[in-house]
């Protein structure tokens, strides 16, 4: 069937961007579904993922800065391990594409909706860690996170500028950003990208530069942000 093969070649991408390919596809499977569309469901996969998730952000905070106190790494640890920093990877990556739902989930826009994709990220980690091991998952984490960790911005609270972007513009009732590509520089071990942030309605653009996709949008998001709080700045309560 046409759907199949839609849902295999999704199952394919989704892989790709995890850089980890499943020797129990089924696994994937059930990770991707969701309780609407059949009993098999993702949910004790969560379960599993969440904890791993955890722990390797933490790991990874507590490397990454040896001087900050155990409060300071918990409030960092919570600016990345969301729902919303969890969609924004998983809308990333299209998972969306590859999800099970019900028919009433399907009509809905299940496919879109932040909680559905947060959950399913966790339980593809639980589903790597099954099918391989806790440190093939950890690495995974750690694929997708490490931009992230790497752009933390101090100055606006520990969240790295793609988060705090979304963060403004939805406290300002606007569309989330689009990034694409608009160039990708040099040889496949030393390339360059040039990112492209648009924020559609208020018809500004900006682009930006970077040794990879997701450090070239994070400092495209912080050009953005920065137009967006002179532009469009909030207004204080009094």
């Amino acid at each position: 069937m046409k759907s199949d093969v839609l849902k295999q070649q999704a199952h394919h991408r989704i892989q790709r961007h995890l850089g980890y390919k499943f020797s129990r596809i089924e696994l994937l499977q059930q990770a991707l579904t969701h309780r609407s569309f059949s009993a098999k469901h993702n949910e004790r996969f969560e379960f599993v993922g969440d904890a791993v998730l955890n722990y390797t952000i933490a790991k990874m905070l507590f490397d990454a800065f040896p001087k900050l106190a155990e409060g300071e790494l918990s409030r960092l640890r919570a600016n990345l391990v969301n729902e919303g920093v969890l969609a924004e990877i998983a809308l990333e990556m299209n998972v969306g594409d590859g999800l099970y739902l019900g028919t009433g989930e399907l009509k809905s826009g299940g496919f879109r909706r932040p909680s559905i994709l947060a959950d399913a990220m966790e339980a593809m980690f639980a589903a790597v860690s099954f099918d391989a091991d806790f440190a093939t998952a950890e690495k995974v984490v750690r694929h997708l996170f490490s931009e992230r960790v790497k752009c933390i911005d101090f100055k606006n609270q520990g969240k790295d500028n793609k988060t705090s972007l979304q963060e403004a513009l939805q406290a300002r009732r606007l569309a989330l950003p689009k990034y694409r590509i608009e160039a990708q520089i040099g040889s496949a071990n030393d390339s360059q990208f040039v990112i492209a942030c648009d924020l559609g309605e208020l018809g500004f653009i900006c682009k930006a530069q970077g040794s990879s996709r997701k450090a070239a949008e994070q400092e495209a998001a912080a050009e953005a942000l920065e137009w967006l709080e002179q532009h469009y700045p909030m207004k204080r309560k009094k």
